[in-house]
């Protein structure tokens, strides 16, 4: 199907910066759009941003100036840039996606995750 892997996670200070990346892979044939969610300790997943294949963009009210996506179609890769990250950013950063790809028979929808990216935001 179609694999998204995530790179960019750590430890950073209050009012530090990150940039996320994730990478797309697999049969695809076409991408609706890509976006970000983050989860931290007890509470439910949630929308960071995401990004249509036209580069229309949302955000979380909650991040709204701070952060920033964008894509390369080229690359098939989104990237998060965080900017004034605060404690409570902290958490786990799950890239998605949703498209359609090649199958046997055809072309078939998928939504796919990514494994997450352990973002701290700490001093």
């Amino acid at each position: 199907q179609v694999q998204l892997v995530e790179s960019g996670g750590g430890l950073v200070q209050p009012g530090g910066s990150l940039r996320l990346s994730c990478a797309a892979s697999g049969s695809i044939f076409s991408i609706s759009h890509m976006g970000w969610y983050r989860q931290a300790p007890g509470n439910e997943r949630e929308l960071v941003a995401r990004i249509t294949s036209g580069c229309s963009t949302n955000y979380a009210d909650s991040v709204k100036g701070r952060l920033i996506i964008d894509r390369d179609s080229a690359k098939i890769t989104v990237y998060l840039q965080m900017n004034s990250l605060k404690p409570e950013n902290t958490a786990v950063y799950y890239c998605n996606a949703d498209g359609a790809y090649h199958t046997p028979s055809g072309i078939a929808d998928f939504r796919s995750w990514g494994q997450g990216t352990q973002v701290t935001v700490s001093s």
